[in-house]
């Protein structure tokens, strides 16, 4: 039990003196980039199913036929 304890002290005092924190403004910056990039990786991967499942209909009908 004391080597979880040691743990999480540690973890903390890591986090508290050695990280270095964005400020506001460029965290709020880094997270339009990211939403920006999920919607347009999104749309991409919804393009391609899309392409691929028309692709795949269109080769059984061609096999029923």
């Amino acid at each position: 039990m004391a080597g979880i304890v040691n743990y999480i002290s540690e973890s903390y005092n890591e986090l508290k003196n050695h990280v270095t924190w964005p400020s506001y403004a460029e965290a709020q910056r880094l997270t339009v980039i990211v939403l920006v990039f999920s919607v347009l990786f999104s749309l991409a991967i919804w393009g391609v199913d899309t392409v691929f499942s028309s692709a795949i209909e269109q080769y059984f009908e061609w096999v029923k036929s």
